[in-house]
């Protein structure tokens, strides 16, 4: 069995631990021993789709797939942030600054100018599902600026920046398996409905962001004035 071969079963199997672990964190109770022990769990499994997504990546573009490969590479930055993001907003909730530092901002950009290249990618190949899907790093990374501009003085602002993670891992797991992994159940649609197990995950994500602000976040809380942040 090739190396290439390896990776792939790997990494569908990180993705279907994500996939488990992820319902059972989130139906857990919040801070509970078992949605913190479920939670690292998820972490690591998608640790290892992101190790084994980056050498799949390389194989696409050393194969001529470029505009694939590009793809593959994208989603792996905005994977990678969220899954950064959960874990960084837990081990840094008493570090509100630090949170919010240059590291934090260079990640912002890097969400930014990879969405704008899939964006040109997709406008030049005219494919809908990059033109579309290259504006979450692009929402992404500004979300971010603005909030490393207008640092939130919420007390919980930590559970709010998590979820806000959390709901882009639930994007990222959802969509590679059923955009990806279902992909022969919608193959043969409209075009236009081969979209949609693309973003009925981003609108399901929405939807719960809402309810999740109005329940645990603090609409009275004043914006505090820029901080500044200690250099990475």
């Amino acid at each position: 069995m090739d190396a290439y071969r390896w990776l792939v079963y790997i990494h569908i199997a990180s993705g279907a631990i994500a996939l488990a672990t992820f319902w059972t964190a989130a139906i857990a109770r919040k801070g509970s021993p078992l949605h913190k022990a479920v939670g690292k769990i998820y972490l690591l499994a998608m640790l290892g789709i992101l190790l084994t997504s980056l050498p799949m990546a390389a194989v696409f573009l050393a194969k001529g797939r470029t505009v694939f490969g590009v793809f593959f590479a994208y989603l792996v930055v905005i994977t990678g942030t969220a899954v950064w993001l959960s874990w960084r907003a837990i081990q840094m909730k008493r570090d509100r600054a630090s949170y919010f530092d240059t590291r934090y901002a260079s990640v912002a950009w890097f969400n930014i100018v990879s969405g704008l290249i899939v964006f040109a990618i997709g406008l030049g190949v005219k494919n809908p599902l990059l033109m579309g899907f290259c504006w979450l790093g692009v929402l992404t990374g500004t979300g971010m600026l603005r909030k490393r501009k207008n640092v939130p003085n919420a007390a919980n602002w930590w559970l709010i920046e998590h979820y806000g993670a959390m709901l882009g891992n639930g994007v990222a797991t959802h969509v590679a398996f059923i955009g990806v992994g279902m992909r022969s159940v919608f193959g043969g649609l409209d075009p236009m409905w081969q979209l949609f197990p693309w973003f009925a995950p981003i609108l399901v994500a929405v939807v719960a962001g809402v309810y999740l602000d109005r329940r645990y976040g603090n609409k009275s809380a004043a914006r505090a004035k820029p901080v500044l942040t200690p250099a990475a």
